[in-house]
């Protein structure tokens, strides 16, 4: 299979200014991203390196109602405007056929290869491929797959250039791991390994996790079966052992 690397996060929030100023209250830049005006949706971003979280709201419900294939969206409208969850993560690819073609030998329902398109905050088209995974296991809904037009050295410079990804007032912060409550932590690390070519470590008390690149994706044990928390390291005195909560997700320092 194709690398696969942690590309970003989506977090579903009904008013996109308030993870902003959150962020921005804690040294942490934030900013309005822009629409997928195909889809009804629009988003925040906040970057940490190339690794990105992505606050999305829903713009046009109709819209977003109508949209075909792409899950994220019709969770979105699911969950909101009652829950403000953190929906998934998103692992990004320099070969999304190779993908696609391992998870349905795999026997996971596909969405066929979408192009996404948006204008960012400037006025410059952002333009993407992906593809979404239907179900779920033991309730934790998949991954999505996404393929961005040039290299990862590329991307980073075109974005460190436009001032999209810059330091961090607060200091030093980097993502390092995705948390998951799940009611069968080590079936669901193993699946999830399988699927996606990433080896599984066991950790103290029951939790497992898969390494992805410098970062990882836990799995400890909880009723939820859903993604819950996101954890950074920092350098920030006035951040680490912080917990920043927006709806029903938690952003850790460490």
């Amino acid at each position: 299979m194709a690398e696969l690397i942690w590309d970003h996060l989506v977090h579903y929030i009904n008013d996109l200014d308030q993870p902003v100023e959150q962020f921005r209250e804690h040294g942490l830049i934030a900013f309005r991203g822009g629409s997928h005006t195909s889809w009804g949706t629009y988003n925040s971003l906040s970057y940490f390196g190339l690794t990105y979280i992505e606050f999305l709201g829903i713009e046009n419900l109709e819209l977003a109602k109508a949209t075909e294939h792409n899950v994220v969206v019709r969770d979105a409208v699911h969950v909101l405007p009652e829950h403000e969850v953190l929906s998934r993560v998103v692992l990004r690819t320099d070969d999304i056929e190779a993908v696609e073609a391992s998870l349905k030998a795999a026997g996971l329902a596909l969405s066929p290869i979408i192009d996404g398109k948006r204008l960012d905050n400037e006025g410059r088209l952002i333009e993407w491929r992906m593809m979404t995974i239907d179900g779920d296991f033991q309730g934790l809904v998949y991954p999505f797959i996404i393929q961005w037009s040039g290299t990862d050295l590329e991307r980073l410079q075109r974005l460190t250039e436009s001032g999209v990804i810059q330091p961090h007032p607060a200091g030093n912060t980097d993502m390092v791991s995705a948390v998951f409550r799940v009611s069968d932590p080590a079936a669901a690390a193993k699946h999830w390994g399988e699927l996606f070519g990433l080896s599984v470590a066991e950790s103290e008390g029951g939790s497992y996790s898969l390494q992805i690149g410098e970062q990882s994706f836990a799995f400890v044990q909880g009723d939820e079966n859903q993604f819950k928390q996101v954890v950074f390291e920092t350098d920030s005195a006035e951040l680490k052992g912080k917990t920043i909560q927006i709806g029903e997700g938690e952003y850790v320092f460490g």
